[in-house]
C-alpha cells in the first residue's frame, strides 16, 4: 500500500495517460493506452548490482543458470564481447541440462543493433528478422548441433533510421526478472542492474509478448508451480569483480511496482531542433510528473543530458526550492547527440549552470530588497558532475565512462532501465522503465551508487 503523496501522484499520472490514449493508440506496443493502471503491480527486490557491463551481466547470468523451462534474454546492441561469451557459455549449460533430463528449455533471444550492414539493409517492419541457425556462428553464439537441447529463436528489430529498440531484461521462467543499463558489448563503462521476483515478471512477459512475440510467442506455458533456485555459490564467485553489489532482506513485504514503457517514434529525429513536447509514454510522463513534484531533491544519473522538456523541469524544481544532483559523462555519443539533439551534453550543462547563476542572483537581490506580500524562494542546491575512470584503476576492471540510468525523487520513488535523459530516448528510441515506490529501496539503491562514485566523479557546480 502506496502513502497517500504516492496514490496522488499515481492518479494524476493515470489521468495524464488516459488524456492521451487517442494518441497512444497509434504506438506500438500500445496494449496499455486504454487502460494504464495494467502497468502497476508489485515486486520484490532481490539484489542491486554496480560495475562493468560485463561484471553485470556475468552476475546476472549466473542465476540464470538455474532456468528449467524457459528464458527470455532482450538486448539493444550485440557485439563480440566477454559478455557474449558468457551468453554462449549459458546457453551450453542450459542445452547439457536438457539433453540430460531428455527435455527442451525454450530460449528467446533478441536484440536490436548488431551491424551498420543489418542497420542498412534489415527490414524496418517491426515484424524484424528471425536469424536461422546457420547463422547464429556468426552472431557469436554456439554451433547450433551444440544447442539441441534448446528451442531458440533469434531475433532482431530495427526501424531506420534512428529508431533502435533500447530495452534490456532479461526473464528466467517469467520468475526472476533483471533489468541492466549495459547491453551485450565490449564498453567498460559504469552499469547497474536490479533484480526481482514477483509479479513484476509477470508484466515484463506481457511486454515482451506484446513486441517481440507478436503473431505468437510460440513459447508454452510455464506453470504457476515451476521454481527457479539461485546458485548462491556461482553468484558470489562474481560478486567480487563487481564494484557493488546488495542483497535486499528477504522478509521485506512487495512493493508497489511500475512498469514504464516508452514505444518508439523514428519519425521525430526529423526535427532535432523542435521544442515539442515529447511523445505522452509511460515513461516520459511519468518523469515528468515525479520531477514536477518533487518537493526536496532530485537525483539523476544519465549518460547524456539533451531532452529539453527534461531540463526545464529539473530548472522549476530548482526554482521551488528542491535540490538537484545530476551526474553525467563527457565526450560520450558525440555524433549520435548531434545528429538526434543537435546539441550535446556539455553545452547543456554549460547553459545550465549559467541560467542557475542568473536565478541565484536574482534571489540575491530579491533577498536585499524583499516583498513581504511574496517572499522569495530559497533556490535549491544544484550540484553536477561528470562521471571519470578512478584514478590507478585498471583497464577492463575499472569502468571509464557513466552508462547508468537511474533517476532517484526524494528519497522514495526509485527509476531505473533503458532510458537516457536525451532527445534520443525520449522522442525516438524504444525505452523500458521501472519505477519502485519506497523509501527503504530507494535508500539501499541511492547509497550504493554514491559508494560506487566515490573517486569517479568531478563536480563543475
Amino acid at each position: 500500500m502506496t502513502s497517500p503523496p504516492h496514490e496522488a501522484l499515481i492518479d494524476t499520472w493515470l489521468l495524464d495517460l488516459k488524456s492521451h490514449a487517442d494518441i497512444n493508440q497509434h504506438d506500438d506496443p500500445n496494449y496499455w493506452a486504454t487502460n494504464p493502471s495494467n502497468l502497476i503491480t508489485t515486486s520484490h527486490p532481490v539484489h542491486f548490482s554496480l560495475g562493468t557491463g560485463s561484471h553485470v551481466l556475468s552476475s546476472a547470468l549466473s542465476t540464470c543458470a538455474s532456468t528449467e523451462k524457459e528464458l527470455i534474454i532482450v538486448t539493444c546492441f550485440w557485439a563480440k564481447s566477454r559478455s557474449q561469451q558468457d551468453l554462449s557459455s549459458l546457453l551450453l549449460k542450459l542445452s547439457g541440462k536438457a539433453i540430460s533430463q531428455n527435455r527442451k528449455i525454450q530460449v528467446r533471444l533478441c536484440l536490436s543493433s548488431y551491424s551498420l550492414f543489418q542497420k542498412l539493409f534489415q527490414t524496418s517492419s517491426l515484424d524484424g528478422k528471425i536469424y536461422p541457425p546457420s547463422t547464429w556462428l556468426g552472431l557469436g553464439l554456439p554451433h547450433p548441433e551444440e544447442l539441441t537441447g534448446l528451442e531458440m529463436v533469434v531475433k532482431s528489430v530495427f526501424v531506420r533510421p534512428f529508431g533502435i529498440i533500447h530495452p534490456k531484461f532479461i526473464l528466467v521462467d517469467r520468475k526472476i526478472a533483471f533489468m541492466p543499463s549495459c547491453n551485450v558489448s565490449w564498453e567498460d563503462w559504469f552499469e547497474g542492474c536490479i533484480e526481482m521476483r514477483g509479479d513484476i515478471t509477470l508484466k515484463l512477459y506481457d511486454f515482451w509478448a506484446a513486441f517481440w512475440g507478436r503473431g505468437g510467442t510460440g513459447l508454452l506455458s510455464v506453470p504457476a508451480d515451476s521454481t527457479s533456485s539461485e546458485p548462491t555459490a556461482a553468484k558470489a564467485a562474481v560478486v567480487t569483480s563487481l564494484i557493488k553489489q546488495i542483497s535486499f532482506p528477504q522478509d521485506t513485504p512487495s512493493i508497489q511496482t511500475i512498469l514504464l514503457p516508452s514505444p518508439h517514434h523514428a519519425n521525430r529525429i526529423l526535427h532535432p531542433f523542435s521544442s515539442s513536447a515529447p511523445p505522452p509514454t509511460p515513461l516520459n510522463t511519468f518523469i515528468l510528473h515525479i520531477l514536477n513534484t518533487a518537493t526536496k531533491s532530485i537525483f539523476i544519473q544519465t549518460p547524456n543530458l539533451t531532452c529539453s522538456p527534461l531540463i526545464s523541469a529539473l530548472f522549476s524544481a530548482l526554482e521551488r526550492g528542491t535540490d538537484v544532483h545530476l551526474i553525467t559523462s563527457s565526450r560520450l555519443m558525440i555524433l549520435e547527440q548531434l545528429v538526434t539533439a543537435g546539441t550535446i551534453t556539455e553545452f547543456e550543462i554549460w547553459k545550465f549552470r549559467r541560467r542557475y547563476s542568473r536565478m541565484l542572483k536574482t534571489y540575491d537581490l530579491s533577498f536585499k530588497n524583499p516583498d513581504l506580500e511574496n517572499p522569495p524562494v530559497t533556490p535549491g542546491v544544484f550540484k553536477v558532475g561528470y562521471f571519470r575512470k578512478r584514478e590507478g584503476g585498471e583497464g577492463g576492471e575499472e569502468p571509464v565512462k557513466s552508462h547508468l540510468k537511474m533517476v532517484v525523487v526524494d528519497g522514495e520513488i526509485t527509476v531505473l532501465g533503458s532510458g537516457n535523459m536525451d532527445r534520443a530516448s525520449w522522442f525516438t528510441s524504444q525505452e523500458l522503465g521501472v519505477a519502485l515506490l519506497g523509501r527503504a529501496v530507494a535508500e539501499r539503491i541511492r547509497a550504493a551508487v554514491d559508494e560506487g562514485l566515490e573517486g569517479r566523479v568531478v563536480y563543475v557546480c
